[in-house]
């Protein structure tokens, strides 16, 4: 029998924690995880992924019986407010508490609530709500503290009309307009939901152009989009002081261009949750915005000490964080988890329309001296998408010109964060079987929007043959 209480501890229960948790509990070894908010799942559950997306499909909702003709030819059209669309969240986040609680209670994993502090590197110590302090011990460690909002020391946070991406589900404002500081993909998501409000918006972006990561011809596709729909977009800005009053937010920027709007939502950066930890104690030092250095297996320095998701920065999503929780679960028990596992990550991006890419980009494939061709599938060619009125988009297929083997998938528009789920399957199948062949070769039901794949492959197959 060890020495120690826990064979894994778990600081955080978000997406990353129980990853981890599961798949260690489920080879038999102790398990406990350690929360300090009074209830578990994380920034994801409740002040990230799941509300923004409960209050964008509520928006959704909305702007599609604004929008349907049917409807509008009997003059009947909704208008709620932000906070009673934001409302819609409440049940679901439930829900996902009383799932995911079940989840622990089923593994016989227990919750100790309060926050962590390292005392050395196999003990923690959990001061509770009341001040009480529990000492537990563990062979292993997994951080997955999540992250916040980078919050400037000069930016008045308390401010009524000056928010982040936590605070910006709580708007009671009536507002009009507002600023958007910061393009990354929590900036363009909000200012997008805002857009679809009828709500004008400034996205300020820092770099020269959206969501520099993705392939280029999404990321120019995106940006038209965004200015088709009215949205003000402005590259290479920085800022040099926010002024705030009951009447508004200006934005003075160092170009020297001023933008008032009603409200400002700041969304530049992320600090790991990692103040309060400790960790000088046993010598792991975060960088200046808290992230944990790690290594391919998501060690930090110390080897038994695990650190997953947000804490360590990129990608930040909650699907990569997930799988990063069960990769390092199985290193820890040594196992030998496949890399595919975390590499092979779809991008999830909940803009109107969605944004979902995996494998290579066009950029990243030139600079490799890749020879690769390009198959494309213009969503108002569908007859689903003509159906639903959802025509803006596109499927685009990366391949091998000479193997054929599918080397990237880019979807934007409706539905992609799904419709990609298609071209990840095929992505990892063995060769020859990861080809744009099985594409052509397979029979699509009609109309749908997975018919996409056959058009793209098609399309993509004759600049070949």
């Amino acid at each position: 029998m060890s020495d120690f209480d826990f064979d894994l501890l778990v600081i955080g229960t978000g997406p990353g924690g129980e990853g981890a948790a599961m798949q260690a509990c489920k080879t038999g070894k102790r398990v406990a995880v350690i929360e300090r908010a009074p209830m578990i799942g994380g920034n994801c559950t409740h002040l990230g992924t799941i509300p923004s997306k409960a209050l964008r499909y509520a928006i959704f909702q909305m702007m599609e019986v604004n929008s349907n003709p049917l409807f509008r030819a009997h003059e009947l059209s909704v208008n709620l407010t932000f906070p009673e669309l934001r409302k819609t969240a409440r049940a679901v986040i439930d829900r996902q508490v009383q799932m995911r609680k079940g989840f622990y209670d089923r593994n016989d994993v227990p919750i100790y609530h309060g926050q962590a502090r390292f005392v050395d590197s196999h003990t923690l110590s959990v001061v509770d709500a009341n001040g009480m302090t529990e000492m537990l011990t563990s062979q292993s460690i997994v951080i997955a503290t999540g992250a916040r909002p980078f919050r400037p020391k000069d930016i008045d946070f308390t401010h009524p009309r000056v928010f982040d991406s936590d605070t910006i589900l709580n708007l009671e404002l009536d507002a009009k307009s507002i600023t958007v500081y910061g393009a990354g993909v929590i900036g363009c998501e909000y200012a997008s939901m805002f857009r679809n409000l009828d709500m004008k918006v400034n996205l300020v972006n820092t770099r020269d152009k959206l969501l520099e990561f993705l392939d280029e011809e999404i990321i120019d596709a995106l940006a038209y989009h965004f200015r088709d729909r009215g949205m003000l977009i402005r590259h290479r800005e920085s800022y040099e002081k926010i002024e705030a009053n009951h009447e508004g937010v200006t934005l003075h920027l160092k170009s020297g261009k001023q933008l008032k709007t009603d409200i400002l939502l700041w969304a530049a950066g992320r600090s790991g949750n990692t103040d309060g930890l400790n960790l000088e104690a046993i010598g792991i030092v975060p960088d200046p915005r808290g992230n944990l250095p790690i290594n391919e297996h998501y060690q930090t320095t110390i080897p038994h000490i695990y650190a997953v998701g947000d804490v360590n920065g990129f990608p930040a999503l909650a699907s990569a964080a997930y799988t990063q929780g069960r990769y390092a679960a199985s290193h820890m028990l040594g196992e030998s988890p496949a890399k595919a596992l975390v590499e092979d990550v779809p991008t999830g991006i909940y803009t109107s329309p969605e944004i979902s890419s995996l494998g290579k980009t066009e950029r990243e494939l030139t600079e490799a001296k890749v020879p690769y061709e390009v198959g494309h599938s213009q969503f108002k060619s569908l007859a689903r998408a003509q159906i639903t009125g959802q025509t803006v988009g596109m499927l685009k297929i990366l391949f091998h010109r000479e193997t054929l083997e599918i080397l990237g998938i880019h979807c934007f528009g409706a539905n992609a964060s799904e419709i990609i789920h298609i071209g990840q399957a095929i992505m990892r199948q063995p060769a020859p079987n990861n080809t744009l062949l099985y594409f052509i070769e397979s029979t699509f039901n009609y109309p749908t929007m997975a018919e996409a794949y056959r058009v793209a492959a098609l399309n993509g197959f004759n600049r070949v043959r």
